[in-house]
């Protein structure tokens, strides 16, 4: 059901726990299936220099979060911004399709952490 690299990033996710001081944070969840994930971010130079989760959910939420911090780790701002469900997906060598919404969680929990920290960057 899942592929390798979705079991891997479950078994042993990269990049879990909360974040001391964060520059961004993003909370999404479904209430559907009841996942629900934080995105911490830090931010230096415009790129992203950290990036931490929080996952409650089941074994593709988790590998999905994973698969973002690995994913976003380093890049710009708007790079990160374009991360897509369908690279995340793609990334974990594909999900099941009754999963993909979990994808769409990662993508949208850390494109709310990058807007959080652009607010804050104006406010102050």
């Amino acid at each position: 059901m899942y592929s390798e690299k979705v079991m891997d990033h479950f078994s042993d996710p990269r990049n879990m726990g909360a974040m001391d001081d964060p520059d961004g944070v993003g909370e999404v969840g479904n209430p559907v299936c009841g996942d629900a994930m934080t995105v911490y971010i830090k931010v230096k130079d415009d790129k992203l220099q950290d990036v931490k989760f929080k996952t409650f959910g089941c074994v593709a939420a988790i590998a999905v979060s994973s698969m973002v911090s690995e994913l976003a780790r380093g890049l710009s701002l708007e790079e990160a911004k374009r991360i897509s469900k369908q690279a995340i997906a793609d990334s974990l060598e594909g999900l099941p399709k009754e999963k993909m919404h979990c994808s769409n969680l990662g993508a949208e929990a850390l494109g709310k952490a990058i807007e959080d920290y652009e607010q804050r960057e104006t406010k102050g």
